[in-house]
Formats: structure tokens, C-alpha cells, sequence
């Protein structure tokens, strides 16, 4: 785990503000347009992940269509945020601090990500996905109900 008052590891990264989806997100409009309007938004994809494993809780099934959605909903808001990682220096591991708003939407992907692996018993993609957030923040999966 890299500290984030470590001067020999990487420097966190800071992602740009997407202030067109977050606004429509705040504003309360419909999450399936947001992330149509704005497909590299992984805030939009984290809502939809989001919604759709609350769904899958409540039905009588384990596994459900919601569930499934949520994984593939939470997958893509996750690959997106790697996307965007990558192009702002994030060589594959080091800080990506929960505290600055626009990494959530990564942070909410991946916890969203673990949740539905877990719901569809694959462990080792749980294991994972809380690997990866202690590594970014060690207050994101606490942040996110993963603690």
C-alpha cells in the first residue's frame, strides 16, 4: 500500500471535474440518459450500478437480472475510470484519494463492482476490487459499506 505521505511513492491522482454529467446527475435527471450523454462519466455509471444492485436486494432471487446489470453497469464505470486514470498519469497503482469528488465515480464503480461479484459468488474479483481500494484510499471501502 502506498502512503499518501510517502515522498518516494507516487503523488495522488487528482481527476478533472466532468461537471456536465455531475450537475445532470445533482439535478436528478435519469441516470440511463446521463451516461448515454456522457459515456466516459463513471459517476453515471456508478449511479446505475448503484440502482440496480438496491433493485437486486430487494428481490426474492439472489441472483437476478438486476444483479447482473449492476456488475455490467459497474464494470463499465470502472473500465472508463481506468481510462481516464491512465491518461492522468495513474501508472497502475498508488493514491486516488476518496476525498476529491471527481475519483467517486471510479471509487463508487469498483465498490459497486465488488458488491455485485460478491452477490454472484465470484470471490476473487471481490478480493480484488477491495484490493484495489485500500490501495487508491483506505477510507474508500469504509466510504462505500465495504468495511
Amino acid at each position: 500500500m502506498t502512503s499518501f505521505g510517502d515522498l518516494l511513492g507516487p503523488q495522488p491522482v487528482l481527476l478533472p471535474e466532468n461537471t456536465d454529467a455531475e450537475d445532470a446527475l445533482l439535478q436528478k435527471q435519469d441516470p440511463v440518459q446521463v451516461a448515454a450523454a456522457h459515456p466516459t462519466a463513471s459517476i453515471a455509471w456508478a449511479y446505475l450500478a448503484e440502482a440496480a444492485l438496491e433493485r437486486g436486494a430487494a428481490a426474492e432471487t439472489d441472483v437476478n437480472h438486476d444483479i447482473i446489470s449492476a456488475y455490467a453497469f459497474a464494470r463499465t464505470g470502472y473500465h472508463r475510470g481506468l481510462d481516464l486514470l491512465r491518461r492522468n498519469g495513474w501508472k497502475g497503482f498508488g493514491p486516488v484519494p476518496w476525498s476529491h469528488e471527481p475519483n467517486q465515480g471510479f471509487l463508487r464503480s469498483v465498490g459497486a463492482l465488488a458488491k455485485a461479484a460478491r452477490a454472484i459468488g465470484e470471490t476473487d474479483e471481490y478480493a480484488r476490487c477491495l484490493d484495489l481500494l485500500e490501495d487508491c484510499d483506505p477510507r474508500a471501502a469504509a466510504e462505500l459499506g465495504l468495511d
